[in-house]
């Protein structure tokens, strides 16, 4: 690991955390809320690549485990990880390095910059949404006490707004890797 891959995953860390500073919405009878915290994910995953996007979330959840307020609303702490929001929050991880395994492998390829685009944002829809939707459904149900099918459907609230971050992130992704380009690792 260089330091310009320290400084990269320390970036978004911090961009990420900063994401964190707008206020949290929360849902009827979910106990997790809105944020615009998975956008800063997504976008981490598809500029930064799988091992340091997933680096960048990894530190986020460390900051969270020592009790720094650096989630949405001023969240911290292990009760936030062990609580219903955990499992999404774990999600992050495995979000962050799945949009940045699709990007490395099919969003760099040649095409009209908007197809490029429309990839990324694509890979920010199957690691941001199913792949942090894998994990934090089942802990959601587990720790709420909710049945994996209500859980499911509860989660469906969150679905429009996550495509629309899928879509912004995968055109400012590919805004900045264009002016930018990061090699992806």
């Amino acid at each position: 690991m260089t330091i310009r891959d320290i400084v990269l995953i320390a970036l978004f860390g911090a961009i990420i955390v900063a994401f964190g500073a707008v206020p949290a919405i929360p849902v009827a009878g979910i106990p997790v809320p809105i944020t615009l915290q998975n956008l800063a994910v997504m976008l981490a995953g598809a500029v930064l690549g799988p091992k340091r996007g997933a680096a960048a979330t990894a530190l986020l959840i460390l900051l969270v485990a020592l009790g720094l307020p650096v989630l949405s609303g001023g969240r911290g702490g292990l009760g936030v990880l062990l609580g219903p929001s955990g499992g999404f929050l774990i999600g992050f991880v495995a979000a962050a390095y799945t949009i940045g395994w699709l990007v490395a492998r099919f969003g760099q390829g040649r095409g009209p910059g908007w197809q490029r685009a429309a990839v990324v944002s694509l890979a920010c829809v199957v690691g941001g949404i199913g792949a942090c939707y894998a994990l934090g459904i089942p802990w959601l149900a587990f720790s709420a006490g909710l049945s994996l099918k209500t859980a499911a459907l509860g989660s469906l609230a969150f679905v429009p707004g996550d495509l629309a971050k899928a879509v912004v992130a995968g055109l400012v992704a590919h805004g900045v890797r264009r002016v930018y380009p990061i090699p992806l690792k």
